[in-house]
Order: structure tokens, then C-alpha cells, then sequence
């Protein structure tokens, strides 16, 4: 168990029975009433995003984590295949396993699989992908400064509002904490 004088960013810690991230936190000394601590906190199974309030010395209990990096290779029916890149063994995970982070996967991304003695806790994935648009509607000649939007699909079935200029084949970088459009990604300039 630990307080919550002890959290950093990244510690991995659980809470009302789920476990989750923490990707901010701030502790608070109002002028009246007691001191808290303000989080931000990231679902590790589902990647929901939620700000909770502690009280100042409340416990939580850590989790340990071992962060392995793995590649994801393919799909075999309902399961994930990743790979990992020091021992190249395999693991198999299934969409309840995943989440919602099953929607930023193609093959070749690498993410951090995270375990706790043996046991798989869950994925995360970069904070940006790269997906190709694969279905929108066409966009039109001077249509790019009206600042409107139109529904697309990418190639890992995610579903984005991106703007008006934007066809099919372009590729866009995403950012999966929010799962909305950032940019197009010129050819000539892919990370």
C-alpha cells in the first residue's frame, strides 16, 4: 500500500477494484478544509480517461508491473497475436483483453504489454498512430477553409470526424488517448 504523497507519473495503482495509470496528479492545500490530491487516471483495460479525487495520505494499493515491449503481428480469428522483441515469443490476447485500444492496432505497431506476476493487465499503445483512411465521403475542390467535418473510416474499422479535404487513401495521425483526428501525415514525412 502506499499514500498518495508517493504517486508519480506512469505508477500503476488500484482503485475501486480496476486498475489504472496515473497520468497526472496535483496535490491541492485549500486555504479552509483539508488537502487533496487531484488525478488524472487512464483504465488500463479499457483506456478510459477519468479524474478522481483522493483525500491527502489516503492509501492505494500499487500494482507492479513489468512493461514488456511487444509487437503486434496479426489477427487469428478473435486473438491479437503480439510478439516480443527480445525473446520473440509469442502471446495470443483476445478483444476483452484489449479494450477499446483494439481500434489503434494495425500490424507492425508496438506497444507496452503490461504484466503483474504472469498475468496480463493490459496494452498500452503509442499516444499517436498513423491509420489510412479507407471509406469517407470525396472532398471538394475549395471546400478546405469552410472548417466542417464529415465522418471517416480508418483502416483498423475506427470511425473519426476529420475535415472536408480529406479522401480516401490519405493517412492521418490519430491521437488514441481521445481517439480524434490530429493531422494528415505527408507521405514524405512518416515518423
Amino acid at each position: 500500500m502506499i499514500t498518495t504523497s508517493e504517486f508519480k507519473n506512469g505508477m500503476v495503482i488500484q482503485l475501486d477494484g480496476k486498475v489504472y495509470t496515473i497520468l497526472k496528479f496535483q496535490h491541492v492545500k485549500p486555504g479552509k478544509g483539508p488537502a487533496f490530491v487531484r488525478t488524472k487516471l487512464q483504465n488500463i483495460s479499457s483506456g478510459a480517461i477519468v479524474d478522481k479525487t483522493l483525500r491527502a495520505g489516503q492509501k492505494v494499493q500499487e500494482i507492479y508491473t513489468d512493461r514488456r515491449e511487444m509487437e503486434y503481428l496479426y489477427r487469428d480469428g478473435e486473438a491479437f497475436v503480439f510478439m516480443d522483441r527480445e525473446t520473440y515469443e509469442q502471446v495470443w490476447l483476445d478483444r476483452t483483453q484489449l479494450g477499446d485500444k483494439v481500434r489503434f492496432l494495425k500490424e507492425n505497431t508496438v506497444v507496452d504489454v503490461l504484466m503483474n506476476e504472469g498475468n496480463f493487465l493490459g496494452v498500452e499503445v503509442p499516444n499517436f498512430v498513423e491509420l489510412r483512411v479507407v471509406k469517407t465521403e470525396p472532398g471538394l475542390k475549395g471546400d478546405t477553409a469552410t472548417g466542417g467535418s464529415k465522418p471517416a473510416i480508418l483502416e483498423t474499422g475506427l470511425q473519426v470526424r476529420v475535415p472536408i479535404f480529406i479522401n480516401v487513401g490519405d493517412l492521418l495521425r490519430i491521437d488514441t488517448r481521445s481517439g480524434e483526428y490530429v493531422e494528415r501525415v505527408k507521405e514524405g514525412e512518416r515518423e
